[in-house]
């Protein structure tokens, strides 16, 4: 989820050419003729007791090769499909972690649950037989939302969770209680105190690509290949092997061109290792594509989030304290690092942009009968900035201090960074003041008081809102690259982190012929296979130029320093006198040299004789600590009072996000995240029926998203401060529009209607709420 390249014109993505020509290899384009099919059998209720699965007439059914259910799953030794990092709670306790089978055996706990997979010859045959299995159900209460699920006297979902509580979480402090009775005080005692609960709403992600996969078992080796859409295939495979009960070598992970992630296609699902157990069982490879339908009911959803806020003032507006409780909603189950991003990736975003010396965050984390929750663009940035943002512009409200005086006032200048926080990270760069000033300058503030007069003369009103963003980028710090010569004289650059549409192939390519001195036209890249030996995260949490750059930059570093040593061989002369540049490597005060590509023939030549020990071929692995990128979003909404329509005019977005490597692959990241981050505070929103859990919103005929005409003009552009913890200097971009953006509109549309209903609406603000709004105010 990160875009950066090398330099500063405009960028010709080579990945490009094979998609719009439709030459591209999405998961529904592996049609091999001897492929069966599957489709999964889905509970429709949210809770029940499974009572019988009878499988009699389908497994009869015309072209049907098997029908698999939880009893074919448990003689596979199929295990937990959920897994997570241990996370401490209060008092010692732990996450809870319930087991999540591949198909349901004694109950089903959300809406759409597979429950049996059925392979036949064809997707027909599949999906008639589907129909043909009988599932008695015994239809039990559920609850799903994440208030209901802790009141008292709620639903319990699992006995080893009371209260439905998965994780109380206190916080970062070291002695949490202490931390929570110091802010306690100042907060009574503080001239102002800003309060507001927010909801942060469950959306989908709803990718263009939805999730599918092909599974292969080969029998003579006993070992499994699984063809999916993925954000790092040694992710993939390595979250599958312990649900399989394999070793490495008994599986292959393989993830081609990907339609959209945004952190959704990282983790393990349900279907994955019951495709596996399916292809093992019938002999024959089985393939699955979800259809719309089921995306909706089954991948991962996000947000879903209640926010309590209070911050606290002292009588000149500057910010003292910040209390926030968070209650989470995970789902049936645990979803992939979902608790993970609700405590630490929610609570390392703040005090943002602000110096605030005291900080008080605390989660829960609640089990309800839903899809589980787990990361989407931002995963705990945009819920955390969200709410630290809208208390800015309520404490502006409360106090008669301008929007951008009072944030100004409370910035974190540039003589006190590095600047340690009270959740413990440090802010190793940046300049927020001038993030700031460029923001509102480029937006033209100063003439907005005259464009909110005209829009009041046609009947309109009009809202300005200002949205500071700071996120860490990063994530897991491991990241490994190589770079090997293949036999047709060229350079492959070899990935663990998968492009999803960020433009990978440009971006390493490039960054490799720079670093090495050569021709971009000799070198290629590969990802998305595990079988290649590189990789250990996948591309998430913006990590990636970070990540896999830093370690491509050291590859190339040491493939240099082991062609020193041959080249030293070859030309017969010291290593020292031996240098490169520009693709050759020479001996100092003479004529004698030879090319990088013919020592990399020479070497691999004299390691077949055994004169040497290795190729020139090199893999390396680096650690590369947090970036925290920032900057100032503001966008600019006209109302109309008569219909409760909001329109984004303009979108403005200053950000750092360190050394810009290519501004056209950037803005590409900013347009389509702040696209998802206008959806969100717009149109989107996941609803279940209270009643019987049943999805309301199961299709984009119910689920509304921002369409072409809904994104407004953007005006984009940069304060480069660059990262000192990475040789690139880079920062990540993938996130930060969608982080910033829900409160920049927000915020615009409580500026353009004053009072408390408006300053206090919930996402989405549908045309409904802000014509209230326009009533009450």
């Amino acid at each position: 989820m990160d875009a950066h390249a090398t330099n500063h014109h405009v960028t010709i993505r080579v990945e490009d050419d094979a998609l719009v020509r439709g030459r591209g290899r999405f998961v529904d384009d592996d049609g091999a003729p001897d492929h069966a099919f599957g489709v999964f059998v889905r509970s429709p209720h949210a809770s029940a007791r499974i009572r019988t699965v009878d499988t009699g007439e389908a497994r009869g059914a015309k072209g049907v090769l098997a029908v698999l259910t939880a009893a074919d799953m448990k003689a596979a030794g199929v295990g937990n499909v959920s897994a997570h990092p241990p996370l401490p709670g209060r008092g010692g306790t732990k996450l809870v972690m319930p087991f999540r089978p591949a198909l349901a055996d004694e109950r089903v706990m959300h809406i759409g649950q597979a429950v049996a997979l059925v392979v036949a010859e064809t997707p027909a045959a599949a999906q008639d037989a589907a129909e043909k299995v009988a599932v008695d159900y015994e239809e039990l209460a559920p609850v799903v939302a994440a208030a209901e699920a802790v009141k008292p006297g709620a639903t319990q979902l699992w006995p080893d969770a009371p209260g439905n509580i998965a994780l109380d979480w206190v916080g970062l402090a070291k002695e949490p209680d202490a931390n929570a009775r110091e802010v306690d005080e100042i907060i009574k005692s503080a001239a102002h105190v800003a309060r507001l609960t927010q909801f942060n709403q469950r959306i989908f992600p709803a990718t263009m690509e939805t999730r599918g996969g092909t599974a292969h078992y080969d029998k003579a080796n006993d070992s499994y290949t699984l063809r999916c859409c993925s954000q790092s295939a040694q992710v993939m495979r390595d979250g599958l092997l312990p649900v399989m009960g394999l070793k490495r070598e008994q599986l292959r992970v393989i993830s081609e061109d990907v339609g959209g992630a945004f952190g959704l296609k990282t983790g393990t699902y349900p279907e994955y290792p019951a495709l596996l157990v399916a292809a093992k069982t019938v002999g024959r490879p089985v393939h699955w594509m979800s259809t719309r339908a089921e995306a909706c009911l089954s991948d991962n959803q996000a947000r879903d989030m209640l926010l309590d806020g209070e911050l606290a003032l002292d009588d000149k507006g500057r910010f003292l304290a910040l209390r926030v409780r968070n209650l989470v909603n995970l789902g049936a189950f645990v979803g992939p690092v979902a608790a993970h991003l609700a405590t630490n990736n929610f609570s390392r975003c703040f005090p943002g942009m602000y110096r605030i010396a005291h900080l008080d965050i605390q989660v829960r984390c609640a089990f309800t009968n839903t899809v589980p929750t787990a990361p989407f663009r931002g995963a705990g940035r945009p819920e955390a900035n969200y709410i630290l943002e809208r208390l800015a512009d309520e404490a502006a409200r409360i106090t008669g201090i301008d929007r951008d005086k009072i944030r100004r006032r409370n910035l974190i200048p540039p003589s006190q960074i590095p600047f340690k926080t009270a959740v413990g990270t440090t802010y190793d760069s940046g300049d927020f003041p001038a993030v700031f000033d460029k923001a509102l300058g480029l937006a033209d503030f100063a003439g907005f008081a005259k464009r909110r007069r005209e829009a009041h003369k046609r009947g309109k009103r009009l809202g300005f809102g200002i949205s500071c963003l700071l996120e860490h980028s990063g994530g897991t710090p491991t990241e490994s690259a190589a770079l090997n010569f293949t036999a047709d004289g060229r350079l492959m650059v070899v990935l663990g982190v998968h492009s999803t549409g960020q433009g990978h192939a440009t971006v390493y390519r490039r960054l490799a012929a720079e670093r090495l001195g050569i021709l971009t036209d000799r070198i290629f890249v590969r990802q998305g296979d595990t079988a290649l030996g590189v990789g250990n995260g996948a591309s998430v949490g913006s990590r990636s130029t970070m990540t896999a750059g830093s370690a491509l930059v050291r590859t190339a570093e040491t493939l240099i320093e082991k062609g020193r040593k041959i080249a030293a061989n070859v030309l017969e002369a010291g290593e020292q006198d031996i240098v490169y540049r520009d693709g050759t490597f020479s001996v100092t005060g003479t004529d004698r040299r030879i090319g990088l590509f013919e020592l990399a023939r020479e070497a691999a030549e004299r390691n077949r004789r055994g004169e040497i020990a290795e190729s020139l071929d090199t893999k390396a692995t680096t650690d590369t600590p947090q970036t925290f990128p920032n900057g100032c979003h503001i966008a600019e909404v006209e109302v109309d009072p008569a219909t409760g329509e909001t329109q984004v005019l303009s979108y403005t977005a200053v950000d750092d996000a360190g050394n810009i490597m290519d501004h056209t692959l950037i803005e590409g990241q900013m347009h389509g995240a702040v696209a998802q981050g206008l959806g969100q505070a717009l149109f989107e929103a996941v609803v279940y029926d209270k009643d019987s859990g049943q999805l309301v919103s199961g299709s984009f005929m119910d689920y509304c998203m921002p369409r072409a005409t809904d994104m407004p003009a953007f005006r984009i552009a940069d304060v480069v401060v660059p990262a000192t913890t990475n040789p690139l200097g880079v920062k990540g971009a993938g996130e930060a529009g969608t982080t910033a953006s829900l409160a920049a509109v927000m915020n615009a549309i409580a500026d353009a209607i004053p009072g408390e209903p408006a300053a206090h609406m919930d996402m989405p603000a549908t045309p409904e709420k802000v014509w209230k709004a326009c009533q009450q105010a």
